[in-house]
């Protein structure tokens, strides 16, 4: 465990001037000897130091030129930045122009060069991280690297020229401000000039939450996560379900483990509903509660590898046996699921509650467990007025949904497999009411919290938060679910992991299911978000994701991204990270108990109330 404060953040002279030649730097000095007066000209000072090779690089003809450092140690105590090379240079080419480039086809991509150590294509995957006071980024590349600027002018425009050959990587355009306003819209400008973004809703969102008496101190700086219980799972887990009530449950190949919700974690009560022969077809990757968390629907994936599924199986928790087998079908037509999920925040703990959502790639539906025929109503087909609120090509393939939560009143968010977020009204769903544009990634996960002002959007390299709060023209506060945004929409937050902690998440290092909090309670709010990257569970405060002031948030071009979390390590991949209820927050926690399970054990973690 640990946080993303360590030695990576500031690399001082003293790092880099003990790899270099003490004589080297002093051999000139010695030649150059001051006669003049003893209050030298600024002249005599400027070529003192260069002579002592402090201030400019050794080759003024070099074309970009950058010092190279490279990390080594991992998150050992011995871990260090060394200089890979003293004097280097970056360029920014064209694949198909690049000598060294032996990728076949015909695609052709910005790549980052710099010297003869570091070629990578321009994209989220380098995790680029920028330390404007210190002329600096940090990226990965089959390693942990940084450059830095001779001038703070060389540093901006690197970024600059980065940030221009991602959008045409990812976009297939080039990087002018018309071909932006193509891309995300007029009515986006803060996410084109994040700059001149209104950042108002963020700043009062902030300032409501802090002077809020009835929202508990968030985890900040040193409180601590202490592991309460491990357990042996059984292996194979495929999902994790917790529910509000009594009991929580691990989906895996043998069946439905129960576990007891307590305080300070989730404890084996040893009891396993184990699938019978012929009762599924396959191991559920899905366990979705209802009906007062009295039974389970079970989501079973037709082919290895891909989500859809063309039914799915009832659980009776209290008998432990499926007790009916539903199919997706309409008008005498089989359909398939991608995902399914409650109709509102709370509607598991309803024990009446009898309908539930349904995604597919063009088709987002309500299914009725009372009506045989399945759907009780259409939301969007691949030939519904939905795409009316899209542009471009890729909508003629279809909407492409890939996710999707639902608010506590029901309104419904979407994220599509180009990084579109759609949100549905609980009363209007058969068109967007928002549509925020993709940031170049795949939406793999999404959330939203109770009150639905906030979204959480996850993508392979990176979180983004979105503010859906607005002021309409009558001066009331809304949000992007109950009426259309306008053009003062507020840019998102980016949540990313450092380029060493990336580095360190293993091979399996892309974020997945990133999660708020959980609340069931009107006024209540969400404290944390979790997300999973590989081995780890990071952990975001989310009072200080919103606060505009803080310290990450300084010295940045473009999309503001938040670096300050902490990290549960495991020692394999994890499978799911949840927080539990927050009825399960004890008095000396700010939060509810973590959750996280890996293909063979659960463990549960509480965050200290006490300060190290």
């Amino acid at each position: 465990m640990g946080t993303s404060q360590s030695r990576e953040d500031y690399i001082t002279d003293s790092d880099y001037e003990e790899e270099e030649s003490s004589e080297d730097q002093y051999d000139d000095a010695q030649d150059s000897t001051a006669t003049s007066s003893s209050s030298p000209s600024l002249d005599d000072i400027d070529a003192k130091l260069k002579s002592l090779k402090l201030k400019y690089p050794q080759n003024p003809n070099v074309v970009n030129p950058v010092k190279l450092y490279l990390h080594i140690g991992g998150n050992t105590p011995k871990a260090k930045w060394i200089v890979s090379d003293k004097l280097t240079s970056y360029k920014f080419v064209k694949s198909d122009d690049d000598e060294d480039d032996d990728v076949d086809g015909n695609e052709s991509f910005w790549v980052l060069k710099i010297g003869v150590k570091v070629r990578a294509k321009v994209s989220t995957d380098v995790q680029l991280k920028m330390f404007g006071d210190q002329r600096r980024v940090d990226f990965v590349c089959d390693g942990v690297w940084a450059i830095k600027f001779f001038t703070d002018q060389d540093y901006r425009v690197f970024v600059t020229k980065f940030q221009d050959c991602l959008f045409e990587n990812v976009y297939g355009v080039e990087a002018t401000e018309s071909n932006k306003i193509k891309v995300y819209g007029k009515d986006f400008i803060g996410w084109i000039k994040p700059e001149e973004a209104d950042d108002s809703m963020w700043e009062d969102a902030y300032d409501d939450l802090d002077k809020s008496a009835n929202v508990a101190t968030p985890v900040r700086g040193n409180r601590e996560l202490m592991e309460e219980f491990e357990e042996v799972a059984n292996g194979g887990v495929q999902s994790l379900t917790l529910g509000a009530l009594d009991n929580s449950f691990l989906v895996n190949d043998l069946g439905v483990q129960v576990y007891r919700n307590m305080n300070r974690g989730i404890h084996g009560k040893g009891i396993c509903v184990k699938f019978e022969g012929g009762e599924l077809k396959s191991t559920p990757q899905k366990g979705m509660l209802m009906r007062g968390e009295m039974n389970m629907m079970l989501m079973s994936p037709m082919n290895q590898g891909k989500p859809h599924s063309s039914g799915i199986s009832q659980l009776d928790i209290e008998t432990g046996k499926i007790v009916t087998e539903w199919k997706f079908g309409k008008d005498g037509a089989d359909l398939k699921m991608r995902d399914i999920t409650n109709d509102t925040k709370g509607a598991q703990l309803d024990p009446s509650e009898s309908t539930f959502l349904g995604l597919d790639d063009n088709a987002l539906c309500q299914w009725d467990t009372r009506d045989r025929k399945g759907i009780v109503q259409n939301l969007a087909f691949s030939d519904s007025p939905v795409l009316n609120w899209t542009q471009g090509h890729q909508f003629s393939r279809g909407t492409n949904f890939m996710c999707f939560a639902s608010t506590g009143d029901g309104s419904i968010v979407v994220g599509s497999l180009d990084g579109k977020i759609r949100l549905y009204s609980k009363t209007s769903m058969r068109m967007a009411k928002t549509a925020f544009p993709g940031l170049g990634s795949p939406i793999t996960h999404v959330d939203v919290t109770y009150d639905g002002k906030w979204i959480l959007g996850t993508t392979d390299t990176y979180l983004v938060l979105i503010c859906t709060l607005f002021i309409d023209k009558d001066g009331k506060t809304k949000t992007g679910f109950s009426g259309r945004m306008g053009n003062k929409i507020p840019a998102p937050r980016l949540l990313k992991l450092t380029p060493l902690d990336s580095h360190l998440a293993g091979t399996d290092n892309k974020f997945h299911g990133g999660h708020f909090s959980w609340v069931t309670e009107s006024g209540k709010q969400e404290r944390h978000l979790v997300a999973t990257v590989g081995k780890f569970s990071v952990i975001w405060d989310f009072d200080r994701v919103k606060n505009t002031g803080h310290d990450c948030y300084r010295n940045q071009q473009g999309l503001k991204s938040c670096y300050c979390y902490k990290i549960v390590l495991k020692d394999e991949s994890i499978v799911e990270s949840r927080f539990m209820h927050d009825k399960y927050a004890v008095s000396d926690s700010p939060e509810a108990p973590l959750v996280v399970a890996t293909p063979a054990k659960v463990s549960s973690f509480s965050l200290s109330g006490s300060r190290r």
